[in-house]
């Protein structure tokens, strides 16, 4: 079979945050689960929730959790193109995994009209070995005024010769106008490939959508491909970026009956990789509180995270200006622990350095002086998935408990505290005698930090870093990898029951034909 006539199905959403991530995820799990051979695809993707590939690259975490449904590795190929944003109008772009530049809005949309003919390469690549391509737009094909060089939506479905369907979200209310909107605004060369749509999120009596359906067909002439009724266990799910960070539900302001430790993790503009967070989430003992912009850090609270960040300097001088900063070193003072990952790390030290303004404005910035350490935003970034052990030192850990994760970084940390370090690297085949020491401790412990994203993910690490902060009688039963698996099920028998999967894959082989 040529790679031109290989089945897949793009989907397309009315605008951000319909569902278009998690609907491919379950799709791919749906689809792998009858014996095919799925494969995830992104052409552009805009998202400082990023993962390290099996390549050795960065992708979306959304494409790698659809990845993980379909049961592939992961490729750079399958988001060839990711933006991460850097400030209001600059992201850096990075393409086939590896950074491209950094680039100004305006820039970028110059820019863009280069890399189709990668992310055609890089859509080539996987649908080589498939048996179906899902395929995920970005933003809405109705934002017509951006579309003589998209690459996103429509741009690269007509490249590519891929059909469409079209998710409306009918949470947020107006999905008929949304959905008749989007087609009129398209061209007819664009309908072409719009062949139907699908209504998520719907709450209430399924039938009475049914005098809306023929109001759309009449209006469009698209087929429904189905009804996604309301799925409540999308929470537990790795979100796409940090637009689920604005709404309720993701992390919880607290819960009702308290729990045996309280977390707080400051929101910050540019935070990265946060679903660092979703085990400690997932924890039926931890109380995880997520403090936006405007709160203060409660003085009653066990841990403070500082996460990670897409622009260190600048989410630090923000931390600073929320007063975070004096409420963190009065936690400290109290005797309270503070751990920070990767940029949070950072921001622990005594000084962060971009000399050569590698995330944003060149410049120095003092940190929160909690480790004698230093960091200077230098050299290449640093891209790789690693297992690891604890090092027994003032960590309070255990030695040589296993756990994982990867490395996302640009700069390089050192300075006294160093000499604590308390993880133990290893190379891909898990050998650790040799391995690369990660992390510092302050001289009392109750401060660390590390570059190790994904933690909290391996549960013995988890419960006992839990333990050592307080949580000496908290239950041990969660196993947060099998509960991924788990949701993916869940969210797959959902869509099973909700949508026409038979239709949209005879849409699929369709392509090229």
């Amino acid at each position: 079979m040529s790679v031109q006539s290989v089945p897949a199905l793009m989907v397309q959403g009315t605008g951000s945050d319909v569902g278009k991530s998690l609907l491919v995820a379950g799709l791919c799990r749906a689809y792998a689960r009858r014996g095919l051979c799925v494969r995830p695809f992104k052409p552009q993707n805009m998202s400082n929730n990023a993962a390290v590939t099996d390549d050795g690259g960065e992708i979306g975490r959304a494409q790698a959790l659809q990845a993980r449904a379909a049961g592939v590795p992961t490729t750079v190929h399958m988001n060839p193109v990711l933006l991460k944003p850097q400030s209001d109008i600059g992201s850096q772009v990075v393409v086939q995994g590896k950074v491209l530049t950094t680039a100004k809005a305006r820039d970028y949309y110059r820019l863009k009209r280069d890399l189709l003919p990668k992310v055609l390469e890089s859509f080539e690549v996987i649908a080589a070995d498939a048996d179906l391509v899902l395929v995920e737009g970005a933003g809405s094909p109705a934002e017509v005024n951006l579309r003589a060089s998209d690459i996103a939506n429509m741009g690269f479905a007509e490249a590519a010769e891929i059909p469409v369907i079209l998710v409306g979200d009918i949470d947020r209310g107006g999905v008929i106008a949304s959905i008749v909107g989007t087609y009129e605004l398209l061209s007819a060369d664009d309908r072409r490939w719009l062949k139907g749509y699908v209504i998520n999120k719907f709450r209430g009596d399924v039938s009475l959508f049914g005098s809306a359906t023929n109001i759309i067909a009449d209006k469009t002439d698209l087929k429904s491909f189905g009804i996604v009724t309301y799925w409540s266990g999308a929470h537990k799910l790795p979100a796409e970026d940090g637009v689920a960070l604005e709404k309720s539900g993701k992390y919880h302001r607290g819960r009702d009956d308290g729990g045996l430790l309280r977390i707080a993790v400051p929101h910050l503009p540019r935070i990265a990789n946060f679903d660092d967070l979703d085990p400690l989430a997932a924890e039926p003992d931890v109380e995880l509180l997520l403090i936006k912009p405007g709160q203060v850090i409660p003085g009653a609270c066990d841990l403070v995270i500082l996460p990670g960040s897409k622009s260190t300097l600048a989410d630090l001088k923000f931390l600073k200006n929320q007063g975070w900063d004096i409420d963190i070193l009065a936690h400290y003072r109290r005797g309270g622990h503070v751990i920070g990952i990767c940029g949070g790390y950072q921001m622990l030290g005594h000084m962060v350095h971009d000399p050569d303004g590698v995330e944003g404005e060149p410049g120095s910035e003092a940190g929160l002086g909690l480790l004698d350490v230093e960091t200077v935003m230098a050299g290449d970034k640093t891209l790789r998935k690693t297992d690891a052990v604890t090092v027994g030192n003032d960590s309070g850990l255990a030695a040589h408990l296993a756990l994982w994760g990867y490395e996302i970084h640009m700069g390089q940390t050192d300075g006294p505290d160093r000499a604590r370090s308390w993880l133990q690297l290893g190379d891909r085949l898990g050998d650790h005698t040799n391995g690369v020491l990660d992390g510092a401790i302050s001289a009392d412990g109750r401060v660390m930090g590390c570059y190790l994203h994904g933690l909290f993910g391996s549960d013995a690490f988890r419960h006992a870093f839990l333990a050592r902060m307080g949580g000496d009688g908290m239950s041990n039963g969660l196993n947060f990898e099998a509960g991924i698996d788990a949701s993916l099920d869940a969210l797959a028998d959902h869509l099973e029951a909700c949508l026409d999967l038979d239709g949209m894959l005879e849409l699929a082989k369709s392509r090229g034909k």
